[in-house]
């Protein structure tokens, strides 16, 4: 993807840099340490091709384009400081967040915890409904930053869960602002935005539904299918879960392994199978690596490993398998149209989850997490 950055002087005069007469993002943020930005951005329909980069600023003031005319979910963060000593300073995770329009341009101005968009009506009506939010949100901030403080002073669970309770309230509040503007504006481009950042649990078919076909076609359609996709998953993992219950059949499914053929489950069929969700991401995912390499040492001729990877593009995945050394089968788990999500299909919603099959295809155990329970099941249906 082109890009093109340049640092701007005071009332907006370019510095070296006179290759684009509009710039897509521009702006000037205040309280920024450092002297340079964090800007991440993707397209809805296509957010494992990311693009994530540095832009400097000068005195606060910026300028840069992405590139390419389409739709564009884009994050900016402060880079941390470097200190005189050598140290970094922490990282600050609030980031300025908007969607990028395509053909049009943003300018930016306030802090990133409180600031504005300029650009049409697109950006004056969200940036009302930032405004009507913006109350709640600062109080939510305050909130993690004492939360955070308790933690590390180890305050009572007690206190820690009052606290907790407020920042629902808040967070709550905060949704129903959202929620408000979807129904009073559903054929605004801006209620299809605001609707991507509910909270999972805020959203339903009543939400999707309320949404005018005008709404949910225009130049919003990239975001509001890949939301409802997202949802429609979530719905669909949700039902499975129920279903993946010790006893009942475990689905069969094919994918494609490190050579690029095809794995099938049902061809294991009469031996144990341990079916390991998990991705090279994931902390406890790879931390539980070693204990897994023990127990299929110990039961390799009577049990087969199967790891499933998730969310890792091709190329990390076959890197992690070589960097960790994995023996077992390993295949690739898809989640674009057209595939079946095993994940999805197995109810997944934490990594690392584990399955244990029986001889029969049946669901003998499944565990959340990298729990040592699991190797004692592992144990016990060995020694049965």
């Amino acid at each position: 993807m082109k890009r093109i950055a340049c640092a701007l002087l005071g009332a907006g005069l370019m510095t070296a840099c006179q290759l684009s007469n509009k710039w897509e993002i521009s702006g000037t943020l205040t309280g920024i340490e450092s002297d340079t930005l964090i800007v991440k951005s993707y397209s809805p329909s296509d957010q494992d091709n990311g693009w994530v980069d540095t832009i400097p600023m000068q005195n606060g003031h910026f300028a840069f384009n992405l590139g390419d005319s389409v739709l564009k979910q884009v994050y900016i963060y402060a880079m941390p400081k470097t200190n005189p000593d050598g140290s970094v300073s922490p990282m600050k995770m609030q980031p300025v967040v908007f969607v990028l329009l395509p053909g049009q341009s943003v300018e930016i101005t306030g802090s990133l915890y409180d600031y504005q968009l300029k650009g049409g009506k697109f950006y004056a009506d969200f940036s009302q409904v930032l405004e009507n939010c913006k109350y709640y949100e600062l109080k939510m901030d305050s909130l993690r930053e004492l939360m955070t403080k308790m933690y590390k002073k180890n305050t009572s669970k007690d206190s820690l869960h009052a606290q907790s309770k407020i920042f629902e309230q808040y967070n709550n509040a905060v949704q129903k602002i959202k929620l408000d503007y979807i129904k009073q504006n559903p054929d605004n481009d801006v209620a299809v935005y605001v609707m991507s950042s509910l909270r999972r649990g805020t959203k339903n078919d009543e939400i999707f539904n309320l949404l005018t076909d005008r709404a949910k076609t225009g130049i919003m359609a990239p975001l509001y299918q890949k939301e409802k996709m997202e949802y429609d998953k979530e719905s669909a993992r949700m039902k499975a879960l129920e279903a993946m219950k010790p006893g009942n059949s475990a689905p069969d499914f094919t994918l494609k392994d490190l050579n690029g053929k095809d794995f099938s489950l049902s061809s294991l069929r009469g031996k144990y199978v341990v079916l390991d969700f998990w991705g090279s991401w994931c902390h406890w995912c790879v931390k539980d690596i070693p204990d897994m390499k023990k127990a299929y040492k110990k039961y390799k001729n009577k049990m087969e490993f199967i790891s499933i990877d998730c969310h890792d593009s091709e190329s990390k995945w076959k890197e992690a398998v070589k960097k960790h050394q994995i023996p077992w089968v390993n295949v690739r788990n898809s989640s674009a149209a057209g595939h079946t999500d095993v994940a999805v299909l197995y109810g997944v919603n934490g990594y690392p989850t584990k399955y244990v099959i029986d001889p029969e295809g049946k669901i003998a155990l499944r565990i959340l997490g990298e729990d040592p329970a699991f190797y004692t099941a592992l144990d016990e249906f060995m020694n049965k």
